[in-house]
């Protein structure tokens, strides 16, 4: 498989090779904004040129969820979270799409997150072999390349939180995601916080490099969302036009957990990219059914997810105090749409 990236979570500002794409894709082309014309509400949508960040939104289109549920949407591709939540914030866009490196976004306070999408499953904190690096807690003392802003920096962050270590307590050497797998293989520094498929290429150098920390040690309690985002104003003002959006969604979701493989393949003829250069893309995520999102979303797992994220970012920076994901994730609205959209 040709190395893309494939999980829509890497954020912060990295810039995609696939952001050659097209500006707008898909079905519609009017600028008007979720307003109603006609029989069809009209909405702009944003996504990004990866597997996770626009398999929901090509299936939708191949299936004719949209037309289905009298929508029309304009799809916009970004190349990050952080420009859609700006795009959302002034206007010019009404849903988009956020990977878990992002989450900080909805919650400050700038998006409302409508639907978790699929768990990222592909970041890892890794060390050299001969470091002394086994577990977590040997971190101490030892220089680490990390991009920071991104679930890398989450993940080593969760890493240094579980070992009981606090950031002054390793040496963190940031520097953007690929020239991290410059300095791991080359010997620069003792360990990485990145993911896969980046992974796969340090491991051509060091193919005896260890997994000190991976995403799924921390599932059920936590995990690295990635998810689509409202404007709170067209929540608040317009929930039934953001029930019916939602509502395709967890279509589009429901299809794709029920054919992983095909998703690829509908994904990257989407994204007009060869047959098969998406192909294993759902090796990195977990991908829920909507019944068992609903079910997490009502027993307040989902609000957990964000809760510890929110913590983690407040540790990074990122947030001066973490808020409640019952502010900004929509679990209630998630679990009646798309009920009565469909007939």
């Amino acid at each position: 498989m040709k190395k893309t990236r494939v999980i829509g979570r890497r954020t912060a500002g990295l810039l995609l090779a696939l952001a050659l794409v097209p500006a707008t894709t898909g079905c519609g082309g009017d600028s008007s904004a979720g307003s109603s014309g006609g029989d069809s509400h009209k909405v702009r949508f944003g996504y990004i040129a990866d597997y996770s960040g626009s398999a929901a939104l090509a299936v939708a289109q191949k299936q004719g969820l949209w037309k289905k549920a009298g929508i029309t949407p304009e799809l916009k591709v970004f190349t990050n979270g952080p420009l859609q939540v700006q795009a959302l914030g002034s206007g010019n866009l009404d849903f988009g799409y956020l990977g878990p490196g992002a989450l900080w976004l909805p919650a400050s306070g700038r998006a409302s997150i409508v639907s978790v999408n699929m768990l990222g499953l592909a970041d890892r904190v890794i060390a050299r072999p001969g470091s002394g690096i086994d577990k977590p807690a040997d971190l101490k003392g030892k220089k680490i390349a990390v991009a920071e802003g991104t679930s890398g920096d989450m993940i080593l962050n969760l890493a240094l939180r579980e070992a009981g270590l606090k950031q002054s307590d390793v040496t963190k050497v940031a520097m953007d995601a690929s020239t991290v797998v410059t300095a791991f293989s080359s010997g620069q520094v003792d360990a990485a916080a990145t993911w896969y498929p980046l992974i796969d290429t340090m491991k051509k150098k060091v193919p005896d490099l260890k997994e000190i920390s991976r995403t799924q040690d921390y599932y059920p309690k936590l995990t690295f969302p990635n998810v689509f985002v409202t404007q709170p104003k067209l929540a608040s003002g317009n929930p039934e036009l953001v029930k019916k959006v939602t509502g395709v969604l967890k279509e589009a979701g429901d299809w794709i957990a029920a054919h992983p493989e095909e998703s690829e393949t509908v994904a990257a003829d989407f994204l007009k990219l060869p047959t098969g250069q998406l192909k294993g893309s759902t090796k990195y995520v977990k991908i829920l059914p909507s019944a068992e999102l609903t079910k997490l979303s009502q027993d307040g797992t989902v609000d957990g997810w964000f809760d510890e994220l929110a913590d983690v970012f407040v540790q990074m920076k990122k947030l001066p105090e973490a808020g409640k994901a019952k502010d900004y994730y929509l679990g209630d609205l998630y679990a009646e749409a798309g009920k009565a959209d469909h007939t």
